[in-house]
């Protein structure tokens, strides 16, 4: 995590009467208990982020450690009361404590196909509009109006679609993702904060292995599609801090004090809660960052109600250290040594791939010790590496590979995971408690290979018991979800940009804001 992997910048509602009004509040309380956005796996071990019908792919090992104690009270600020959604790793009520003693309720969603009549969350809806009477009534309004056309999709046709349909059983449900990604372009409002200056805030790295932080600042900033100026209008607020270029410019090498990032990120809080009221009103539940630095978690705590409340999109999604797939978002960590995909993607056919598997890499962290350990050198089928013999090419062994293995490092979270993506080699995923990007969308499985640690030795027995039949139908997926992993400039429909900025609408979706 040097300066070396920091290489270049980017800039590039009417009264009515009593008992009327109790008509309608009956069928309103229960769209609001069931009308939610599904997006995840059915698996009552899974988490649930809904989008109705869809599903989330669920970490290997999930766990939820306790998260810190909020501050002490500041000056009062507008009470408002916000539903986020729990963790489906649990289905027990959550709470937690906010400003002045306020309760953020984390209310647990079902992720199971909601079969209940679209017409009931229509008549409340319109029960909503005649009760909209502030800026964030509009603004819960438009989300309600969301949900209930993504709820519908489960039951509706396929929509068609001029630059691409989603279909298959890479996703989890392609219906209703298309349907929530078609409303995010058409309502989806973001804020980009003003405040700070260059380089700790509205830049980044774009050719390292954090090339993600620098990329989707930039094509925030630039962004006129997504971005509004009008904060009253949006429906989430980006805090555009690089956590890459504090650890360069604020962190002390080898000091071992956060400290100053620390305070750097907690100063950027109080002063964008000071100039405006985003942040005291949902207590920043409907605020995020974006970080693919291994401290990025950690920078994160800074502030408790950040790291607690806010949509954190983290290329180091892991549960081990608070990562929470409920409200959080995990994002690919692309290594982009140019600045662009030029010579990146592309790969020759299955018939001549003639290794079985691959990978070649560092020691460090706890699981490539293991691997190294079992096959290095040991197997012909299996190439594994700790440096690759003088003059061969490491993007070359990808694409003569079948399947590549990525084993987490010092992070859970691997630049391979894309790699292999993009050169049509099936990743072979290796880590504990690692959340893959854009599960709440994905079915990792049908395109990949998850194994655990303790599997490491059986691992040549796991690959060669996939016949070649179920290979070529993974290989053929893995063409066809790459495009959600690609870094265009400028950003293009579906691509990583979009499908970061999908996972954050669904979050978004699943946070309900109101006047107290």
């Amino acid at each position: 995590m040097g300066d070396e992997d920091v290489d270049g910048k980017c800039r590039i509602m009417s009264a009515c009467s009593s008992a009327k009004l109790f008509l309608f509040m009956v069928p309103l309380l229960l769209v609001s208990c069931f009308v939610f956005v599904n997006i995840g796996p059915k698996s009552p071990t899974t988490f649930s982020i809904s989008l109705s019908n869809n599903h989330i792919s669920p970490p290997l090992h999930p766990s939820s450690p306790s998260l810190p104690p909020a501050p002490a009270p500041s000056p009062p600020q507008a009470a408002k009361k916000v539903s986020l959604p729990a963790s489906a790793l649990s289905t027990k009520m959550e709470s937690v404590q906010g400003d002045n003693n306020r309760t953020i309720q984390l209310n647990p969603i079902n992720i199971t196909l909601m079969s209940n009549s679209v017409s009931t969350s229509t008549a409340s809806s319109e029960l909503i509009k005649k009760r909209v009477t502030t800026k964030i009534d509009k603004i819960e309004f438009e989300l309600q109006k969301a949900r209930v056309a993504i709820k519908a999709a489960s039951m509706d046709d396929p929509v068609d679609d001029p630059d691409y349909v989603p279909l298959g059983p890479m996703y989890w449900n392609a219906k209703v993702f298309h349907r929530s990604y078609l409303e995010m372009e058409k309502q989806f409002k973001i804020f980009v904060y003003k405040e700070g200056d260059p380089p700790l805030f509205h830049d980044g790295p774009c050719k390292s292995i954090y090339s993600m932080e620098g990329n989707f600042i930039y094509e925030m900033e630039r962004d006129t599609h997504f971005r509004t100026n009008n904060p009253d209008k949006a429906h989430a607020f980006y805090l555009p801090l690089s956590v890459v270029k504090m650890v360069r410019y604020v962190y002390q090498r080898d000091s071992h004090d956060f400290g100053p990032i620390r305070r750097t990120v907690r100063d950027y809080i109080d002063l964008v809660s000071d100039r405006y009221p985003f942040w005291n009103r949902s207590i920043g539940a409907d605020h995020f960052i974006l970080s693919c630095h291994d401290w990025g978690p950690k920078a994160s705590f800074s502030h408790p109600h950040l790291g607690q409340n806010s949509i954190r999109a983290l290329c180091n999604a892991n549960t081990s250290e608070r990562f929470k797939p409920r409200k959080d978002v995990s994002i690919p960590e692309i290594n982009l040594r140019t600045g662009s995909l030029k010579g990146l993607v592309g790969g020759p056919s299955p018939s001549i791939r003639p290794i079985l598997a691959f990978f070649a890499g560092g020691v460090h962290g706890p699981v490539r010790p293991v691997l190294l350990q079992h096959w290095e050198n040991k197997d012909n089928d299996i190439k594994v590496h700790k440096y690759l013999p003088k003059g061969t090419s490491y993007s070359d062994m990808m694409r003569s590979s079948k399947f590549c293995l990525c084993p987490s490092g010092y992070e859970v979270a691997s630049p391979r995971i894309v790699e292999a993506l993009y050169s049509g080699c099936v990743p072979v995923l290796i880590n504990s408690g690692y959340v893959p990007p854009f599960s709440d969308v994905l079915n990792w499985r049908s395109f990949s290979v998850i194994v655990s640690v303790e599997d490491i030795p059986k691992l040549k027995t796991i690959l060669t018991s996939i016949s070649p039949r179920q290979y070529l139908r993974m290989y053929r997926r893995v063409l066809k979800v790459r495009r959600h992993f690609e870094v265009n400039s400028p950003a293009k429909r579906f691509d990583v940009f979009h499908m970061i900025l999908h996972s954050i609408w669904v979050r978004r979706l699943n946070v309900n804001i109101r006047e107290v």
